[in-house]
């Protein structure tokens, strides 16, 4: 890896262990006031850093992650502008049911001076399976 795609591995590590953590407000730094998330199947998107840190928190107090990985990272870097891709997995679960989660997250970043702002993201290959029921 070279020192680009260092950093945002690193910045994309910051992000998911902020949320993984319980500490959504921590990726205030790495977000770009104006992200967009688009939700699985471009079925709507999210529009803010507030307000995709909001999403996170709802997650965080609703959901408890009981597993996680990811794997297959890949991260393009072209001018000012990376792409940020990786599996993953999760089994979470909710006051009424546990789901498996697996997909690829999809990240884009700017160069904003030294630093890397994720501006767009989406998760992708979307597939939750519900593995009980309470």
């Amino acid at each position: 890896m070279n020192k680009d795609e260092i950093e945002i591995h690193n910045t994309l590590t910051a992000i998911n262990n902020a949320w993984r953590n319980s500490h959504p407000e921590e990726m205030e730094i790495y977000l770009h006031p104006e992200i967009i998330m688009k939700l699985p199947g471009f079925s709507g998107e999210i529009t803010g850093r507030e307000v995709l840190i909001d999403s996170f928190k709802e997650f965080c107090s609703n959901a408890q992650v009981l597993e996680y990985s990811e794997s297959d990272e890949q991260i393009n870097i072209i001018g000012n502008c990376a792409i940020a891709t990786f599996k993953f997995e999760m089994i979470y679960e909710r006051t009424k049911y546990r789901d498996k989660s697996i997909g690829r997250d999809f990240w884009i970043f700017e160069r904003q001076g030294n630093n890397w702002a994720a501006v767009w993201r989406t998760m992708m290959e979307l597939n939750e399976v519900r593995i009980l029921e309470k």
